[in-house]
């Protein structure tokens, strides 16, 4: 007979900073005689429907397993399907009280390049323009062969998802990229919690267990080879065995300590990460020699709510917004990247500017919606409203919104020379605006993995049995993020861990 468990999660500050996915989530567990798992209920406002999320009750832990993956967001559930479907027998322990970690956040989408949906949608794309967009935009800094793999399994990727139910047909575009790659659910809506959602079936379809509240302390190793973890379930620390060890612990954003650390400019910041995003995985990693790169690339995201620490995500400017500063006027290429777009706002006086943008932009992106909820947007039927609302020059404002809608007409921005995103204006009331400056958002640094996502350590050597995807590793974006990368950076090195982990539990 299974453990009965009962218990209220309080997670709704968990995930209140969500990246335009609107999560918040009540949690109970109900158990039957013959009942096996724990199931949370999540809702969201920006998202359709609920996420059911179900995990394994802590009696059914086992002594060993072929491969335990430390961490359930993206990056370990996609290690864990793959790894499934390889023929091994894989576990993933998560130290949260729900899945998902940093990718329920995830807001604007995945990129990928020469897919089927680009094609049906008649846009031309290439894996070397994605390549070198990609690298342009982390400054030639990008660990050029994780680079290679990256874009050139970045399709596949997209046909394995949708091959699972979890389909990614609805196009846009984010900064510095030049295609629509940019890939969303159908609704136009935050990819993260249905990726999660998608995931989680697929990993309870397969009968993966998925513990919660399971946080490993530890790796071991054997004569040089990762032979299983260390792991507090329940108040206990257990020693789990396996014969492959993949993390997908995700960054250290949420660790002030770790980024002040390693960059001191950015003390003061609001950070848009989940409080589980502390650097367990590298530190863990560190401890058995592996080595690290590039922790001092963090990287801010232009756009946040700095009242509530939520990223407004980048499809509100793929899908045509504009940016002002106090004086109502344009001041940048919104489209531009990350860093750039972030380094403009900071340049300003106020360090803060407002994000512009009308009916048709909020239809298009769903994410608005629990902007709109949350007390985050401004809102007038005229653009001169709008500019009294958020004490603005009334007629800056409004010559700005023509300049824009001219340029939107003309297909040239004369002034800023922004070429993307302009397939819509801005003249469908009523009107809206949202204040934003930069806050934390994602660590670029980690742990030095290969095209195999072995871990390798400080002698440049491969540590036998560790493996690492997602924003626990560094090097693939260089200095710059570009976004939707790390939705697709989970996914294909995801996959690419639990294929390599199987192979290597074989030998």
């Amino acid at each position: 007979m299974k453990k009965i468990v009962s218990s209220l999660l309080i997670v709704s500050a968990f995930l209140l900073t969500a990246c335009g996915s609107g999560n918040t989530a009540s949690s109970s567990a109900s158990s039957t005689a013959n009942s096996t798992t724990e199931k949370t209920s999540a809702s969201s406002d920006a998202t359709s429907g609920a996420s059911e999320q179900e995990y394994t009750d802590p009696s059914q832990l086992k002594e060993s397993y072929d491969v335990v993956i430390v961490g359930a967001g993206g990056a370990g559930m996609a290690a864990a399907i793959q790894a499934k479907e390889a023929g091994a027998n894989p576990v993933i322990f998560e130290k949260m009280p729900i899945a998902g970690g940093n990718t329920l956040k995830s807001s604007a989408g995945m990129n990928a390049s020469e897919t089927k949906f680009q094609k049906e949608q008649g846009i031309e794309d290439a894996n070397d323009k994605f390549f070198e967009e990609t690298l342009k935009g982390g400054g030639d800094t990008n660990d050029q062969e994780l680079l290679r793999y990256f874009v050139d399994h970045s399709a596949e990727a997209i046909d394995w998802l949708d091959s699972m139910g979890i389909t990614l047909d609805n196009l846009t575009t984010t900064g510095g990229m030049s295609e629509k790659r940019t890939h969303r659910p159908t609704d136009g809506s935050a990819v993260g919690e249905y990726l999660v959602d998608g995931l989680l079936r697929n990993v309870h379809e397969r009968e993966i267990p998925l513990f919660v509240n399971a946080d490993v302390v530890k790796i071991n190793e054997k004569n040089g080879t990762v032979d299983g973890v260390n792991v507090k379930v329940d108040g206990e620390e257990k020693t789990i065995a396996s014969k492959a060890v993949v993390v997908t612990t995700g960054g250290f954003g949420a660790n002030m300590d770790m980024v002040v650390g390693n960059k001191s400019e950015l003390k003061g910041y609001v950070t848009t990460n989940q409080e589980g995003s502390t650097g367990d995985g590298i530190k863990m990693i560190e401890a058995l020699g592996g080595q690290t790169v590039d922790l001092d690339q963090i990287q801010i995201h232009p756009t946040v709510d700095q009242s509530k620490s939520l990223l407004i995500t980048e499809a509100v400017r793929g899908e045509g917004a504009i940016l002002v500063n106090q004086e109502g006027q344009r001041f940048f290429n919104e489209m531009e990247t990350r860093d750039k777009v972030s380094e403009a706002i900071i340049a300003l006086p106020e360090k803060s500017a407002y994000l512009i943008f009308d009916a048709g932009v909020k239809e298009r992106v769903k994410a608005i919606d629990f902007y709109e909820k949350q007390g985050l947007t401004k809102k007038a039927d005229t653009i001169e409203a709008l500019a009294q609302e958020i004490n603005l020059p009334e007629e800056n404002l409004q010559a700005t919104v023509d300049t824009w809608n001219k340029a939107v007409a003309d297909k040239k921005d004369a002034e800023f020379g922004r070429e993307t995103a302009m397939d819509h204006d801005l003249s469908t009331g009523p009107f809206y605006a949202i204040p934003i400056a930069p806050g934390i958002h994602h660590t670029m640094g980690g742990v030095k993995i290969n095209t195999e996502t072995q871990v390798i350590n400080t002698e440049e050597k491969v540590i036998p049995g560790l493996y690492a995807a997602g924003e626990v590793t560094g090097g693939l974006h260089g200095n710059n993020r570009i976004g939707g990368n790390a939705v697709a950076d989970i996914i294909i090195f995801g996959r690419q861990a639990g294929n390599q982990s199987a192979g290597f539990v074989k030998q």
